[in-house]
């Protein structure tokens, strides 16, 4: 996969985020093409573009249909097996449809600061929309450490209202699933102001990951089979 690519797909904070991709690869069975996909929060399409170069069916979707922006990024790799569609994560329209679902950075949002209800509402939701034996490919943003709650707080417009997935409520929230398999990564990438200092950061990462505490990582990275 080439760096533009890498990056069309991530978006921002890559050197941290794009490990998601290797070890979405390494626990699922995405070489079985072409499998029915669901991408959640889309937005921009990067996740999508991701499925549909491996030669996937993809519905990507976001709480108000993402067409307008995600289809520029498509078009530019001349994709036709993406379609576009507006799906709320807290009610997907979908029962035993989808071979994989995906989400990146999203249950802060969806389940916004005060709605941890909405956290197992939305897993559900997606368990339901999967075949049996079906995929959950999924990375969010962590509650980690107290230095990146204060910083969030101080200077992040929207850190005081994302509902952060905490550590240990990771394993109840995928209950359902039959087998659930997760890393956390990340500590300093996050402080970057320009994606420069962040891929410097991320860098840093790399070297200092297997010291820093699970908890205290900012990154969750993981997959649940139905």
């Amino acid at each position: 996969m080439t760096r533009k690519e890498i990056t069309d797909i991530i978006e921002w904070d890559i050197a941290n985020w794009s490990k998601i991709l290797p070890y979405w690869e390494q626990h699922s069975s995405l070489s079985k093409a072409p499998l029915n996909c669901l991408e959640l929060g889309g937005r921009n399409g990067g996740i999508s573009l991701w499925l549909s170069l491996k030669g996937h069916q993809v519905i990507c979707s976001d709480y108000t249909n993402p067409k307008e922006k995600a289809k520029i990024l498509h078009d530019k790799y001349k994709l036709t097996s993406i379609n576009y569609e507006a799906i709320s994560a807290t009610s997907i329209p979908y029962k035993n449809e989808f071979d994989v679902a995906v989400f990146k950075s999203i249950i802060g949002s969806v389940c916004g600061q005060g709605k941890d209800e909405l956290k197992l509402v939305m897993i559900t939701q997606i368990y339901e929309a999967l075949k049996p034996g079906g995929k959950l490919l999924f990375a969010d943003n962590l509650e980690a450490s107290k230095l990146h709650q204060f910083f969030r707080r101080k200077f992040t417009s929207w850190g005081s209202n994302w509902n952060y997935v905490k550590y240990n409520e990771i394993e109840s929230l995928f209950s359902s699933f039959s087998k659930l398999n997760f890393i956390t990564v990340g500590f300093f990438g996050t402080f970057g102001r320009t994606e420069k200092q962040r891929h410097f950061l991320g860098k840093v990462d790399g070297i200092f990951e297997k010291l820093i505490p699970n908890k205290m990582k900012y990154i969750l990275i993981g997959v649940a089979e139905k």
